[in-house]
This record gives C-alpha cells, structure tokens and sequence, in this order.
C-alpha cells in the first residue's frame, strides 16, 4: 500500500512539474532593448518586478549605450523591441528600414508635441557663459544627430544664430561626463543624469537653459512589422505591461525601489542619482495626434538639413491600436497623467 501511494506521489509530481514546464515553456520569449540612462526605467522595472511575466511575457533587458547601437542590435537581430527618438528616425524610413512604433518609451508626445526637461545646456566656471549669445566661438559638446543636439540647433535657430555660431564637438553620451569634467569642452549639452553627475563633478558649473519645450526628447518602442504582426496578442501583452510599468515608475510612492531597481541596470548610476534626477523625465507610454507632430518636426529639420528628400507620413510608421486598447481597457494607468492638449 504504502509503495502504491509513494509512486502515485512521484507520479503526480512529475505530472505537475511538466504542467509547469509547459506553461513556462509558452510564455513566448521577449528582447527588449534599453538605453543606459533612467530613459529605461519603465523596461528595467516591468522586468524586474515581473509586470512583463504578469502578462504572459519572458522579458529580457538588452542595455545599450547609444540609439544607433539599439538600431544596430535591432537591425542584427538581437532585440526584438527597441526604443527609437525621433531626431533621425525619419531619415532612415526613407531609406527603407522597416519598423512600427507601438507605445511610448519615454516622453510625453501624447499630451504635447515637445518635452526636453530632461535635457539642458551645463557651462563650466571658467568659461565666462552667462547668456546663449556668450556661447559665440565657445566649443559645445552635443551628439552629432541626436537630440541633444538637436536641441542646441533649434535654440540657435529661434535666436537667429547659425549652427557655425559655436564649435560642437561631437561626444559620445558615455563620454559626457569626463570630457567636461577635464575641460575638453567649454559647454556641454546633454540629458539627465549626467546633467547631474557633470554639476556635482565640476564644481562651480551651472545649468545655462533646460528645456524650454524646444523639441522632443521623446522615444517610442518599435519592431519590425514582421515581429508586430506575428501575433497580435503577443504585442498587446507588450503594450499592456509597457503601461502598467510606466504607471508603477511614475508612482512617487515607489521612487526608493524604482532607484533600487535603476541603478542595477545601468553603470555609474546609484539610487540616490535616480531619485535626484527622474523628476526631469516623462514616462508616458500614449501616443497619438501630438506625436505625429513631433514627428513632423523632426521630419521638417531632417529636410532642412538635406538629409531626407521629402514628408514621410507618421501614420506609416506608428500603430496606435494596440496603445488605444490599453488605454480603453486599463484607463486607471493613465489617471495620473493630462490629456492630449
């Protein structure tokens, strides 16, 4: 009797132990890529506190320094999802890359076409900067075709300067911080933290402009139609989690784990940096009338600056049914943030 009942117990165990399997194994498998700054603070926490596998996703984080380098994984294969700013976006739909924006990754475009507190312009002590106009001759740091430079161009353009009024010196972002640091440049332009991290560094520097709603610090999720189009429910999973993640960073009543969680995901940031600096960043996964404006914008500048031929329409590259639904079935994730203006 007793041997019975011990191998009906084996049996049963091993009779859960691949039910458990089998659903694990269905979990369909996720890659989302990530920027190494508290831009990927919604992908960091949906994975860490399981909101992805709450949703029916195996979600794995791939941190990457730059956006041409999440585009190159993209690209290769080794993400399936990556975020996406608008700066250059539209000259590389022109030249046929093939991609769907499906939820915001950070930003507000939903609520309005800019949002750039999270970037702004740090001069050093010794520079004798005190107003846009002293930055004449002055060498500025920017990312060539990024949006921190970008930012520099529309701030000179709005005042009637040319782009030939400063000298920019092309800088990588993971470089932001030391170059300023040993007076490579006389100004830097560049987005939290490390707007942060060079005004502890240096002492005496100071914040020349931040923000201003000059352009669109905005980025959105995106993946090949292919990848979008495999299975819709797969997707809208995605979607799903990306704004219950967003809803749970924006929480300030969780801002000590979601520091925690951060600076275990990107290098040279600590939980109090986070705490200091995720207030200049919009986490905002709508999308909608006011995103295609910005980025219309950034397909006006592109044209401006000779590097796409002519209007792309923003309807070809953003899906918004699967965001809309989130945002129809799950409003109490979105009750803390305006309405589109």
């Amino acid at each position: 009797m007793e041997r019975k009942r011990l191998i009906l117990m084996v049996a049963l165990t091993a009779i859960c132990g691949l039910v458990l399997a089998n659903t694990v194994a269905a979990q369909p498998t996720l890659r989302l890529g990530a920027a190494s700054n508290t831009g990927g603070m919604v992908v960091f926490v949906g994975v860490d506190k399981g909101i992805f596998a709450k949703h029916g996703i195996d979600a794995k984080v791939v941190v990457r320094n730059t956006g041409p380098q999440l585009t190159k994984s993209l690209k290769a294969g080794e993400i399936d999802f990556a975020p996406a700013a608008f700066t250059n976006l539209p000259a590389a739909l022109e030249r046929g890359l093939k991609m769907r924006g499906v939820v915001g990754y950070v930003g507000g475009s939903y609520f309005k076409s800019t949002t750039d507190s999270m970037v702004a312009i740090v001069v050093r002590p010794e520079a004798g900067i005190e107003t846009l106009a002293d930055l004449k001759g002055k060498k500025v740091g920017v990312t060539f075709g990024s949006t921190n430079d970008l930012y520099l161009r529309e701030l000179l353009s709005k005042n009637d300067l040319p782009p030939t009024f400063v000298k920019r010196i092309n800088v990588r972002p993971p470089s932001f911080v030391s170059l300023f640091d040993s007076g490579g440049v006389d100004a830097m332009v560049a987005w939290e933290p490390s707007v942060t991290r060079m005004l502890d560094q240096v002492s005496g520097s100071k914040v020349l402009l931040r923000g201003g709603d000059h352009v669109c610090f905005c980025a959105v999720m995106h993946a090949s139609p292919e990848t979008v189009n495999r299975d819709e429910k797969v997707t809208q999973a995605f979607v799903d989690a990306m704004a219950e993640a967003a809803a749970y960073v924006r929480d300030p009543n969780n801002l000590d784990e979601i520091a925690q969680i951060g600076a275990r995901y990107v290098r040279g940031m600590d939980a109090e940096l986070i705490k200091r600096t995720i207030k200049y960043w919009t986490y905002d996964p709508r999308l909608g009338d006011n995103t295609a404006k910005a980025f219309e914008f950034s397909v006006k500048q592109l044209m401006a600056q000779k590097k796409m031929k002519k209007p792309y329409d923003p309807a070809n590259y953003l899906e918004l049914k699967y965001i809309k639904s989130t945002m129809e079935r799950h409003p109490e994730w979105f009750q803390d943030l305006p309405g589109a203006s």
